[in-house]
């Protein structure tokens, strides 16, 4: 590896949005690891890698297990002596009206989505400091920034980490470690096809089973205009190449335009737009 070559991880790597980001990352000269859960699933990835001969490697990473992180973490620095930049991909989502959803499924939301932050983030912090300069990018969501229905578990983890992602900027700045917070829209990814849905929504005799479907179709709908992985990895390349960050982007039109909208309007009657919605 150059002496001044940067080095980044990206969680959650195996697809979607954190497979587009570690190739972009990888095709601009940062040496990358994309890590992830199950590591069989890095073939296609290692595939592009040998035919364009970019610098992304591979190593197993579970972010509810500390032991998993940590070594992970640990294998990383001693291979290449410095970690530059996380990004904290990895997260699904669990659907379901909130009277639907037990408190086992909500647990295990947030071991990943947020404790699954946590542990990456700790993990390089002491690196990071040592080293004077680092870059924690978490992949938050618009809708870490206002709710909607039969989500309210996602949507929760979403806002834990815009709060914790912006208290956190005040503490590590000095340090030299920028925060940033990344807010996808609406993403065409196998979005529907990778949603856990919780138990008892799956029951026909759920009182909420109505709302499920109206939702799901407008679902369907904004995905079909939803925008590409590739164009939310291009953010984050963009960020990250930044000398002087911000603290949050926005990442789609959709978003964007819901977002201008809500600045515009009392709570309530953005409330009231959104049932209509």
């Amino acid at each position: 590896m150059a002496s001044n070559q940067r080095v980044a991880i990206v969680t959650g790597s195996s697809s979607g949005i954190g497979r587009e980001i570690a190739l972009i990352l990888a095709r601009n000269e940062f040496t990358t690891y994309a890590t992830m859960r199950n590591i069989e699933k890095s073939l296609e990835l290692k595939s592009i890698t040998d035919k364009e001969k970019i610098p992304l490697r591979f190593v197993q990473l579970d972010v509810t297990e500390d032991n998993s992180v940590n070594s992970a973490i640990q294998t990383i620095h001693n291979e290449v002596g410095r970690i530059d930049v996380l990004v904290n991909n990895a997260g699904y989502v669990l659907t379901g009206a909130f009277e639907d959803i037990s408190i086992e499924e909500i647990k295990a939301q947030y071991e990943t989505n947020v404790f699954g932050l946590v542990r990456t983030t700790k993990a390089v912090l002491p690196m990071m400091r040592k080293q004077k300069t680092g870059l924690i990018v978490n992949i938050s969501s618009g809708i870490g920034r206002f709710g909607i229905p039969t989500a309210s578990a996602y949507v929760s983890t979403k806002f834990a980490i815009e709060g914790l992602s912006e208290s956190m900027s005040y503490e590590l700045e000095p340090c030299g470690i920028r925060t940033i917070i990344i807010e996808p829209g609406v993403i065409k990814t196998n979005f529907l096809n990778s949603m856990k849905l919780a138990k008892k929504s799956q029951d026909p005799s759920s009182r909420y089973k109505q709302l499920m479907k109206g939702v799901e179709s407008g679902m369907n709908k904004m995905i079909e205009n939803g925008s590409s992985p590739e164009f939310v990895a291009k953010i984050v390349f963009d960020t990250v190449s930044n000398e002087n960050p911000k603290l949050r982007y926005l990442a789609g039109d959709d978003v964007e335009q819901i977002m201008e909208v809500k600045k515009k309007m009392s709570d309530e009657d953005f409330h009231n737009m959104m049932k209509q919605m």
